[in-house]
């Protein structure tokens, strides 16, 4: 064959090969592939541009992982940051709107595993769309899923650069406290009825970080509800609640009248903002040097008598 020949032969060869391998390439591309809180694999094609977030501290996550530009529907109460509050509602922790949800088209979304309706959330299994459950109870979760919704959301390099700040910062609150006199404490996450939180909630890592114990953190539930006798046997060397109410309440009133308690004889009741503390999120940092400042300034009250 002709040198031309042979040249133009090999070329169209080449040409009619291209879309066969342009193919194959494209089925070679790697899938974003994550693990998440059920132990399942999460796989998507490409990293999600439209993700659904099912609770506030997710929608906070996202944004923090630097996803917040692809999120496209929240739940009720996504607050923060302000960019959240003005996104499309698709109900709350118990009632789901499946119906906005398929409207919204999202390629991800993303549930609170132990928050969300069980009901609520085998409905959402039908849709048969990418679903990333997620648990947070220790501080090292918080960055873990920050890194991992990143991978999700193809904006890895930010979530990571984030989940270092806030474990830097967690690193840092552990050693400025770890010397301190160790406090016992009481946390009232509700007081009617009367509800505190075990040794695997976050808020026990956050008192933990500020050197002090929970006198509950031994009961086998997450948030049990306990009875002021319990209390006044555990006796705390202080009390702490979590609370916003814009009159100035704090429901540490019943606390105050009982002078058998020390926490009550020596003023060591504390109020701290929930916002932060009781969020999972990256903000608990926050709201954790919040509650170290507190209980680290009652560490210097006089004792009871």
């Amino acid at each position: 064959m002709a040198l031309p020949r042979l040249i133009r032969a090999l070329a169209h060869g080449m040409m009619l090969a291209t879309p066969v391998l342009v193919l194959a390439a494209a089925d070679a591309l790697p899938r974003v592939q994550v693990g998440d809180d059920d132990g399942h694999l999460v796989s998507l094609a490409q990293p999600a541009r439209r993700i659904v977030s099912l609770a506030p501290h997710l929608t906070e996550l996202l944004f923090a992982a630097g996803a917040g530009e692809r999120v496209v529907g929240v739940a009720a109460y996504s607050d923060y940051p302000a960019a959240a509050r003005a996104l499309p509602r698709i109900g709350d922790s118990a009632q789901l709107d499946l119906e906005r949800i398929v409207a919204l088209r999202p390629d991800l979304i993303v549930v609170w595993r132990d928050g969300n309706s069980a009901q609520q959330l085998d409905r959402l299994a039908t849709l048969k769309l990418p679903i990333y459950a997620s648990e947070i109870h220790r501080m090292g979760d918080i960055e873990s899923t920050l890194r991992r919704l990143g991978r999700l959301a193809g904006t890895q390099d930010w979530a990571d650069r984030a989940a270092r700040t806030f474990a830097d910062r967690v690193s840092q609150l552990r050693t400025r406290y770890a010397e301190r006199p160790r406090l016992r404490v009481f946390y009232q996450i509700w007081h009617r009825p009367l509800l505190t939180v075990n040794g695997s909630h976050l808020i026990s890592e956050a008192l933990s970080l500020c050197g002090a114990s929970n006198v509950f953190a031994a009961l086998p539930l997450l948030t049990p509800t306990i009875s002021e006798e319990a209390v006044l046997q555990a006796d705390p060397d202080a009390i702490v609640t979590g609370s916003v109410d814009p009159q100035g309440a704090d429901n540490l009133d019943g606390w105050r009248r009982l002078r058998a308690l020390r926490a009550a004889r020596a003023g060591r009741l504390i109020v701290v903002n929930p916002d932060t503390l009781h969020r999972p999120s990256p903000r608990v940092v926050d709201g954790a040097q919040e509650l170290c400042d507190k209980l680290d300034r009652v560490r210097g009250a006089p004792a009871p008598r």
